[in-house]
This record gives structure tokens, sequence and C-alpha cells, in this order.
């Protein structure tokens, strides 16, 4: 069976932010396993503020589950439609950084999602996405479904972001890093 885990390279995402004490981040569609909460949790330590953001509640109670299971209090879930300006509950301009990771592809309206995720950012911080590329795979979302990574460019640019790098976390997927204007 593939799992997240073993498609994609979580130490090299994670390593595209830069870290600092008290940092605040959020996943933006963690999913109920959360392969990035938990080590990013760990990574920005008491001080920081994880967010965990996803539209499932059944995925968010085992996340906070999970969490205080491990005494991870700097995890906060929180319920919400990033499909929506406004519909995920935390403030404009309070994250460092943010991930959002095989999540576009599942959007009808990922230009919303980019665009509330820019909101919860601070100027200068950092927005890591990991979707799929457009290469035939064994398994993964329909090719027709997947965003292309030169769209998605020139989208974010348009919504004031300046793209800072690539880089390949997986075989089937690409990442891009940004950073707010």
């Amino acid at each position: 069976m593939i799992t997240k885990n073993s498609l994609l390279n979580i130490e090299m995402i994670l390593n595209q932010l830069e870290k600092h004490d008290g940092m605040s981040v959020a996943d933006f569609g963690c999913g109920n396993f959360g392969f990035f909460v938990f080590p990013l949790a760990r990574l920005i330590g008491e001080n920081g503020k994880l967010y965990a953001v996803d539209i499932f509640k059944s995925a968010l109670d085992e996340i906070k589950r999970k969490a205080r299971l491990e005494n991870l209090p700097q995890v906060e879930t929180i319920w919400g439609n990033l499909e929506k300006v406004g519909g995920v509950k935390i403030p404009d301009n309070e994250l460092d950084a943010a991930l959002l990771v095989n999540t576009l592809y599942q959007a009808g309206k990922s230009m919303e999602m980019l665009k509330e995720t820019a909101r919860t950012l601070k100027k200068g911080g950092t927005f890591v996405i990991v979707d799929w590329t457009q290469e035939p795979a064994p398994f993964g979302p329909p090719i027709d479904s997947r965003i292309k990574k030169d769209k998605l460019k020139l989208a974010l640019t348009k919504i004031g972001f300046d793209f800072k790098t690539e880089f390949n976390p997986g075989d089937y997927h690409y990442g891009l890093v940004f950073i707010k204007q």
C-alpha cells in the first residue's frame, strides 16, 4: 500500500521553511493522519503555534486526540472552508508560514483557496505548495484535475507573492515556495 509518507519526502518539504522560535504555521488541509502537523509541531516547539486546518471535523478530532497524547499543546485544530476568503478562523497576517500539500487539486475554487492562504500570511511569510505533477502515475487524481505548476506560479504572483524556489518532494509531485510581498 502506498502511503503519503512513502510518496513525499516530509523532511525536504519542512526544510523549505525558515524556522524560528515562536513561529506561527498552518497546515491547510491537514487530513486525519497529521503527516505534517506532528513533525511541524515538534520543529516549532512549545513557543510556536501550529494550526491544523481541515474541512472534515472527524480529521480534526483525530489530530486533536493525537496532539493531546503526544503532549503537543502548540497544536490547535481549526475547522474551516479554505475555498472561501474569510472561511478559516485565523486572523489576517497571522502566519509566518503555511503549507498546502495535496490539497489544491481537490478544490473547486482553487483561486479562493490561494487567496484565503494569502490573507492569513504575514508580509514576508513563506507559502509552501506541494501537489501532483502532470505526469501519468499508477495512482493519484486524474491528470485533468491536477493544477499545472506554471499556472499556479502565475496566479500567485498576481495575488502578491514572489516565487522563491522549486523543489522535488517526490516522484509524482512538485514543490513550490513563495514569499508574500
